[in-house]
Formats: C-alpha cells, structure tokens, sequence
C-alpha cells in the first residue's frame, strides 16, 4: 500500500459511517405544506423551537406551534 492509501481509506470509511447515521424525515405542518430534512429535528424546549437541516444544506427552526407532525422516512 501507498502512503496515500490508508488515510484515503479511513476518510471513505468515516463518510460512509455519517452517511449511514442521517434519519431524512417529514414535517407535517398544520396548514398541509410538508418539509422534507436531511436528519431528523431537534426540539429545544426552551425556544419552543425545532430544529434540522434543510435538504439544500442550511439550516432552520420552525415553531412547534406549526407543526402537526414529524416522520421519519
């Protein structure tokens, strides 16, 4: 083996492990619109707040107030 090959195959390993962990999900919100994640939201309970990451990459918060419900696909 190279040099350059087992740090190519630890970094190939490590995205493939992250990747694995992503949970895309679904939220629901009460008007009807869905929103698709790329993992599953986190609640804060003191912002009274959701939070995930947008399938674009950006992250967002939407109100719990909103939401009817969140699936995980």
């Amino acid at each position: 083996m190279t040099k350059r090959t087992l740090p190519t195959l630890l970094l190939v390993i490590g995205f493939a492990a992250l990747a694995g962990c992503a949970s895309p999900s679904v939220i629901t919100l009460n008007d009807g619109r869905e929103i698709q994640t790329v993992d599953k939201p986190t609640y804060d309970e003191e912002s009274g707040f959701y939070e995930f990451e947008q399938l674009d990459g950006k992250r967002a918060t939407i109100n719990k107030d909103q939401v009817q419900t969140v699936k995980e696909l």
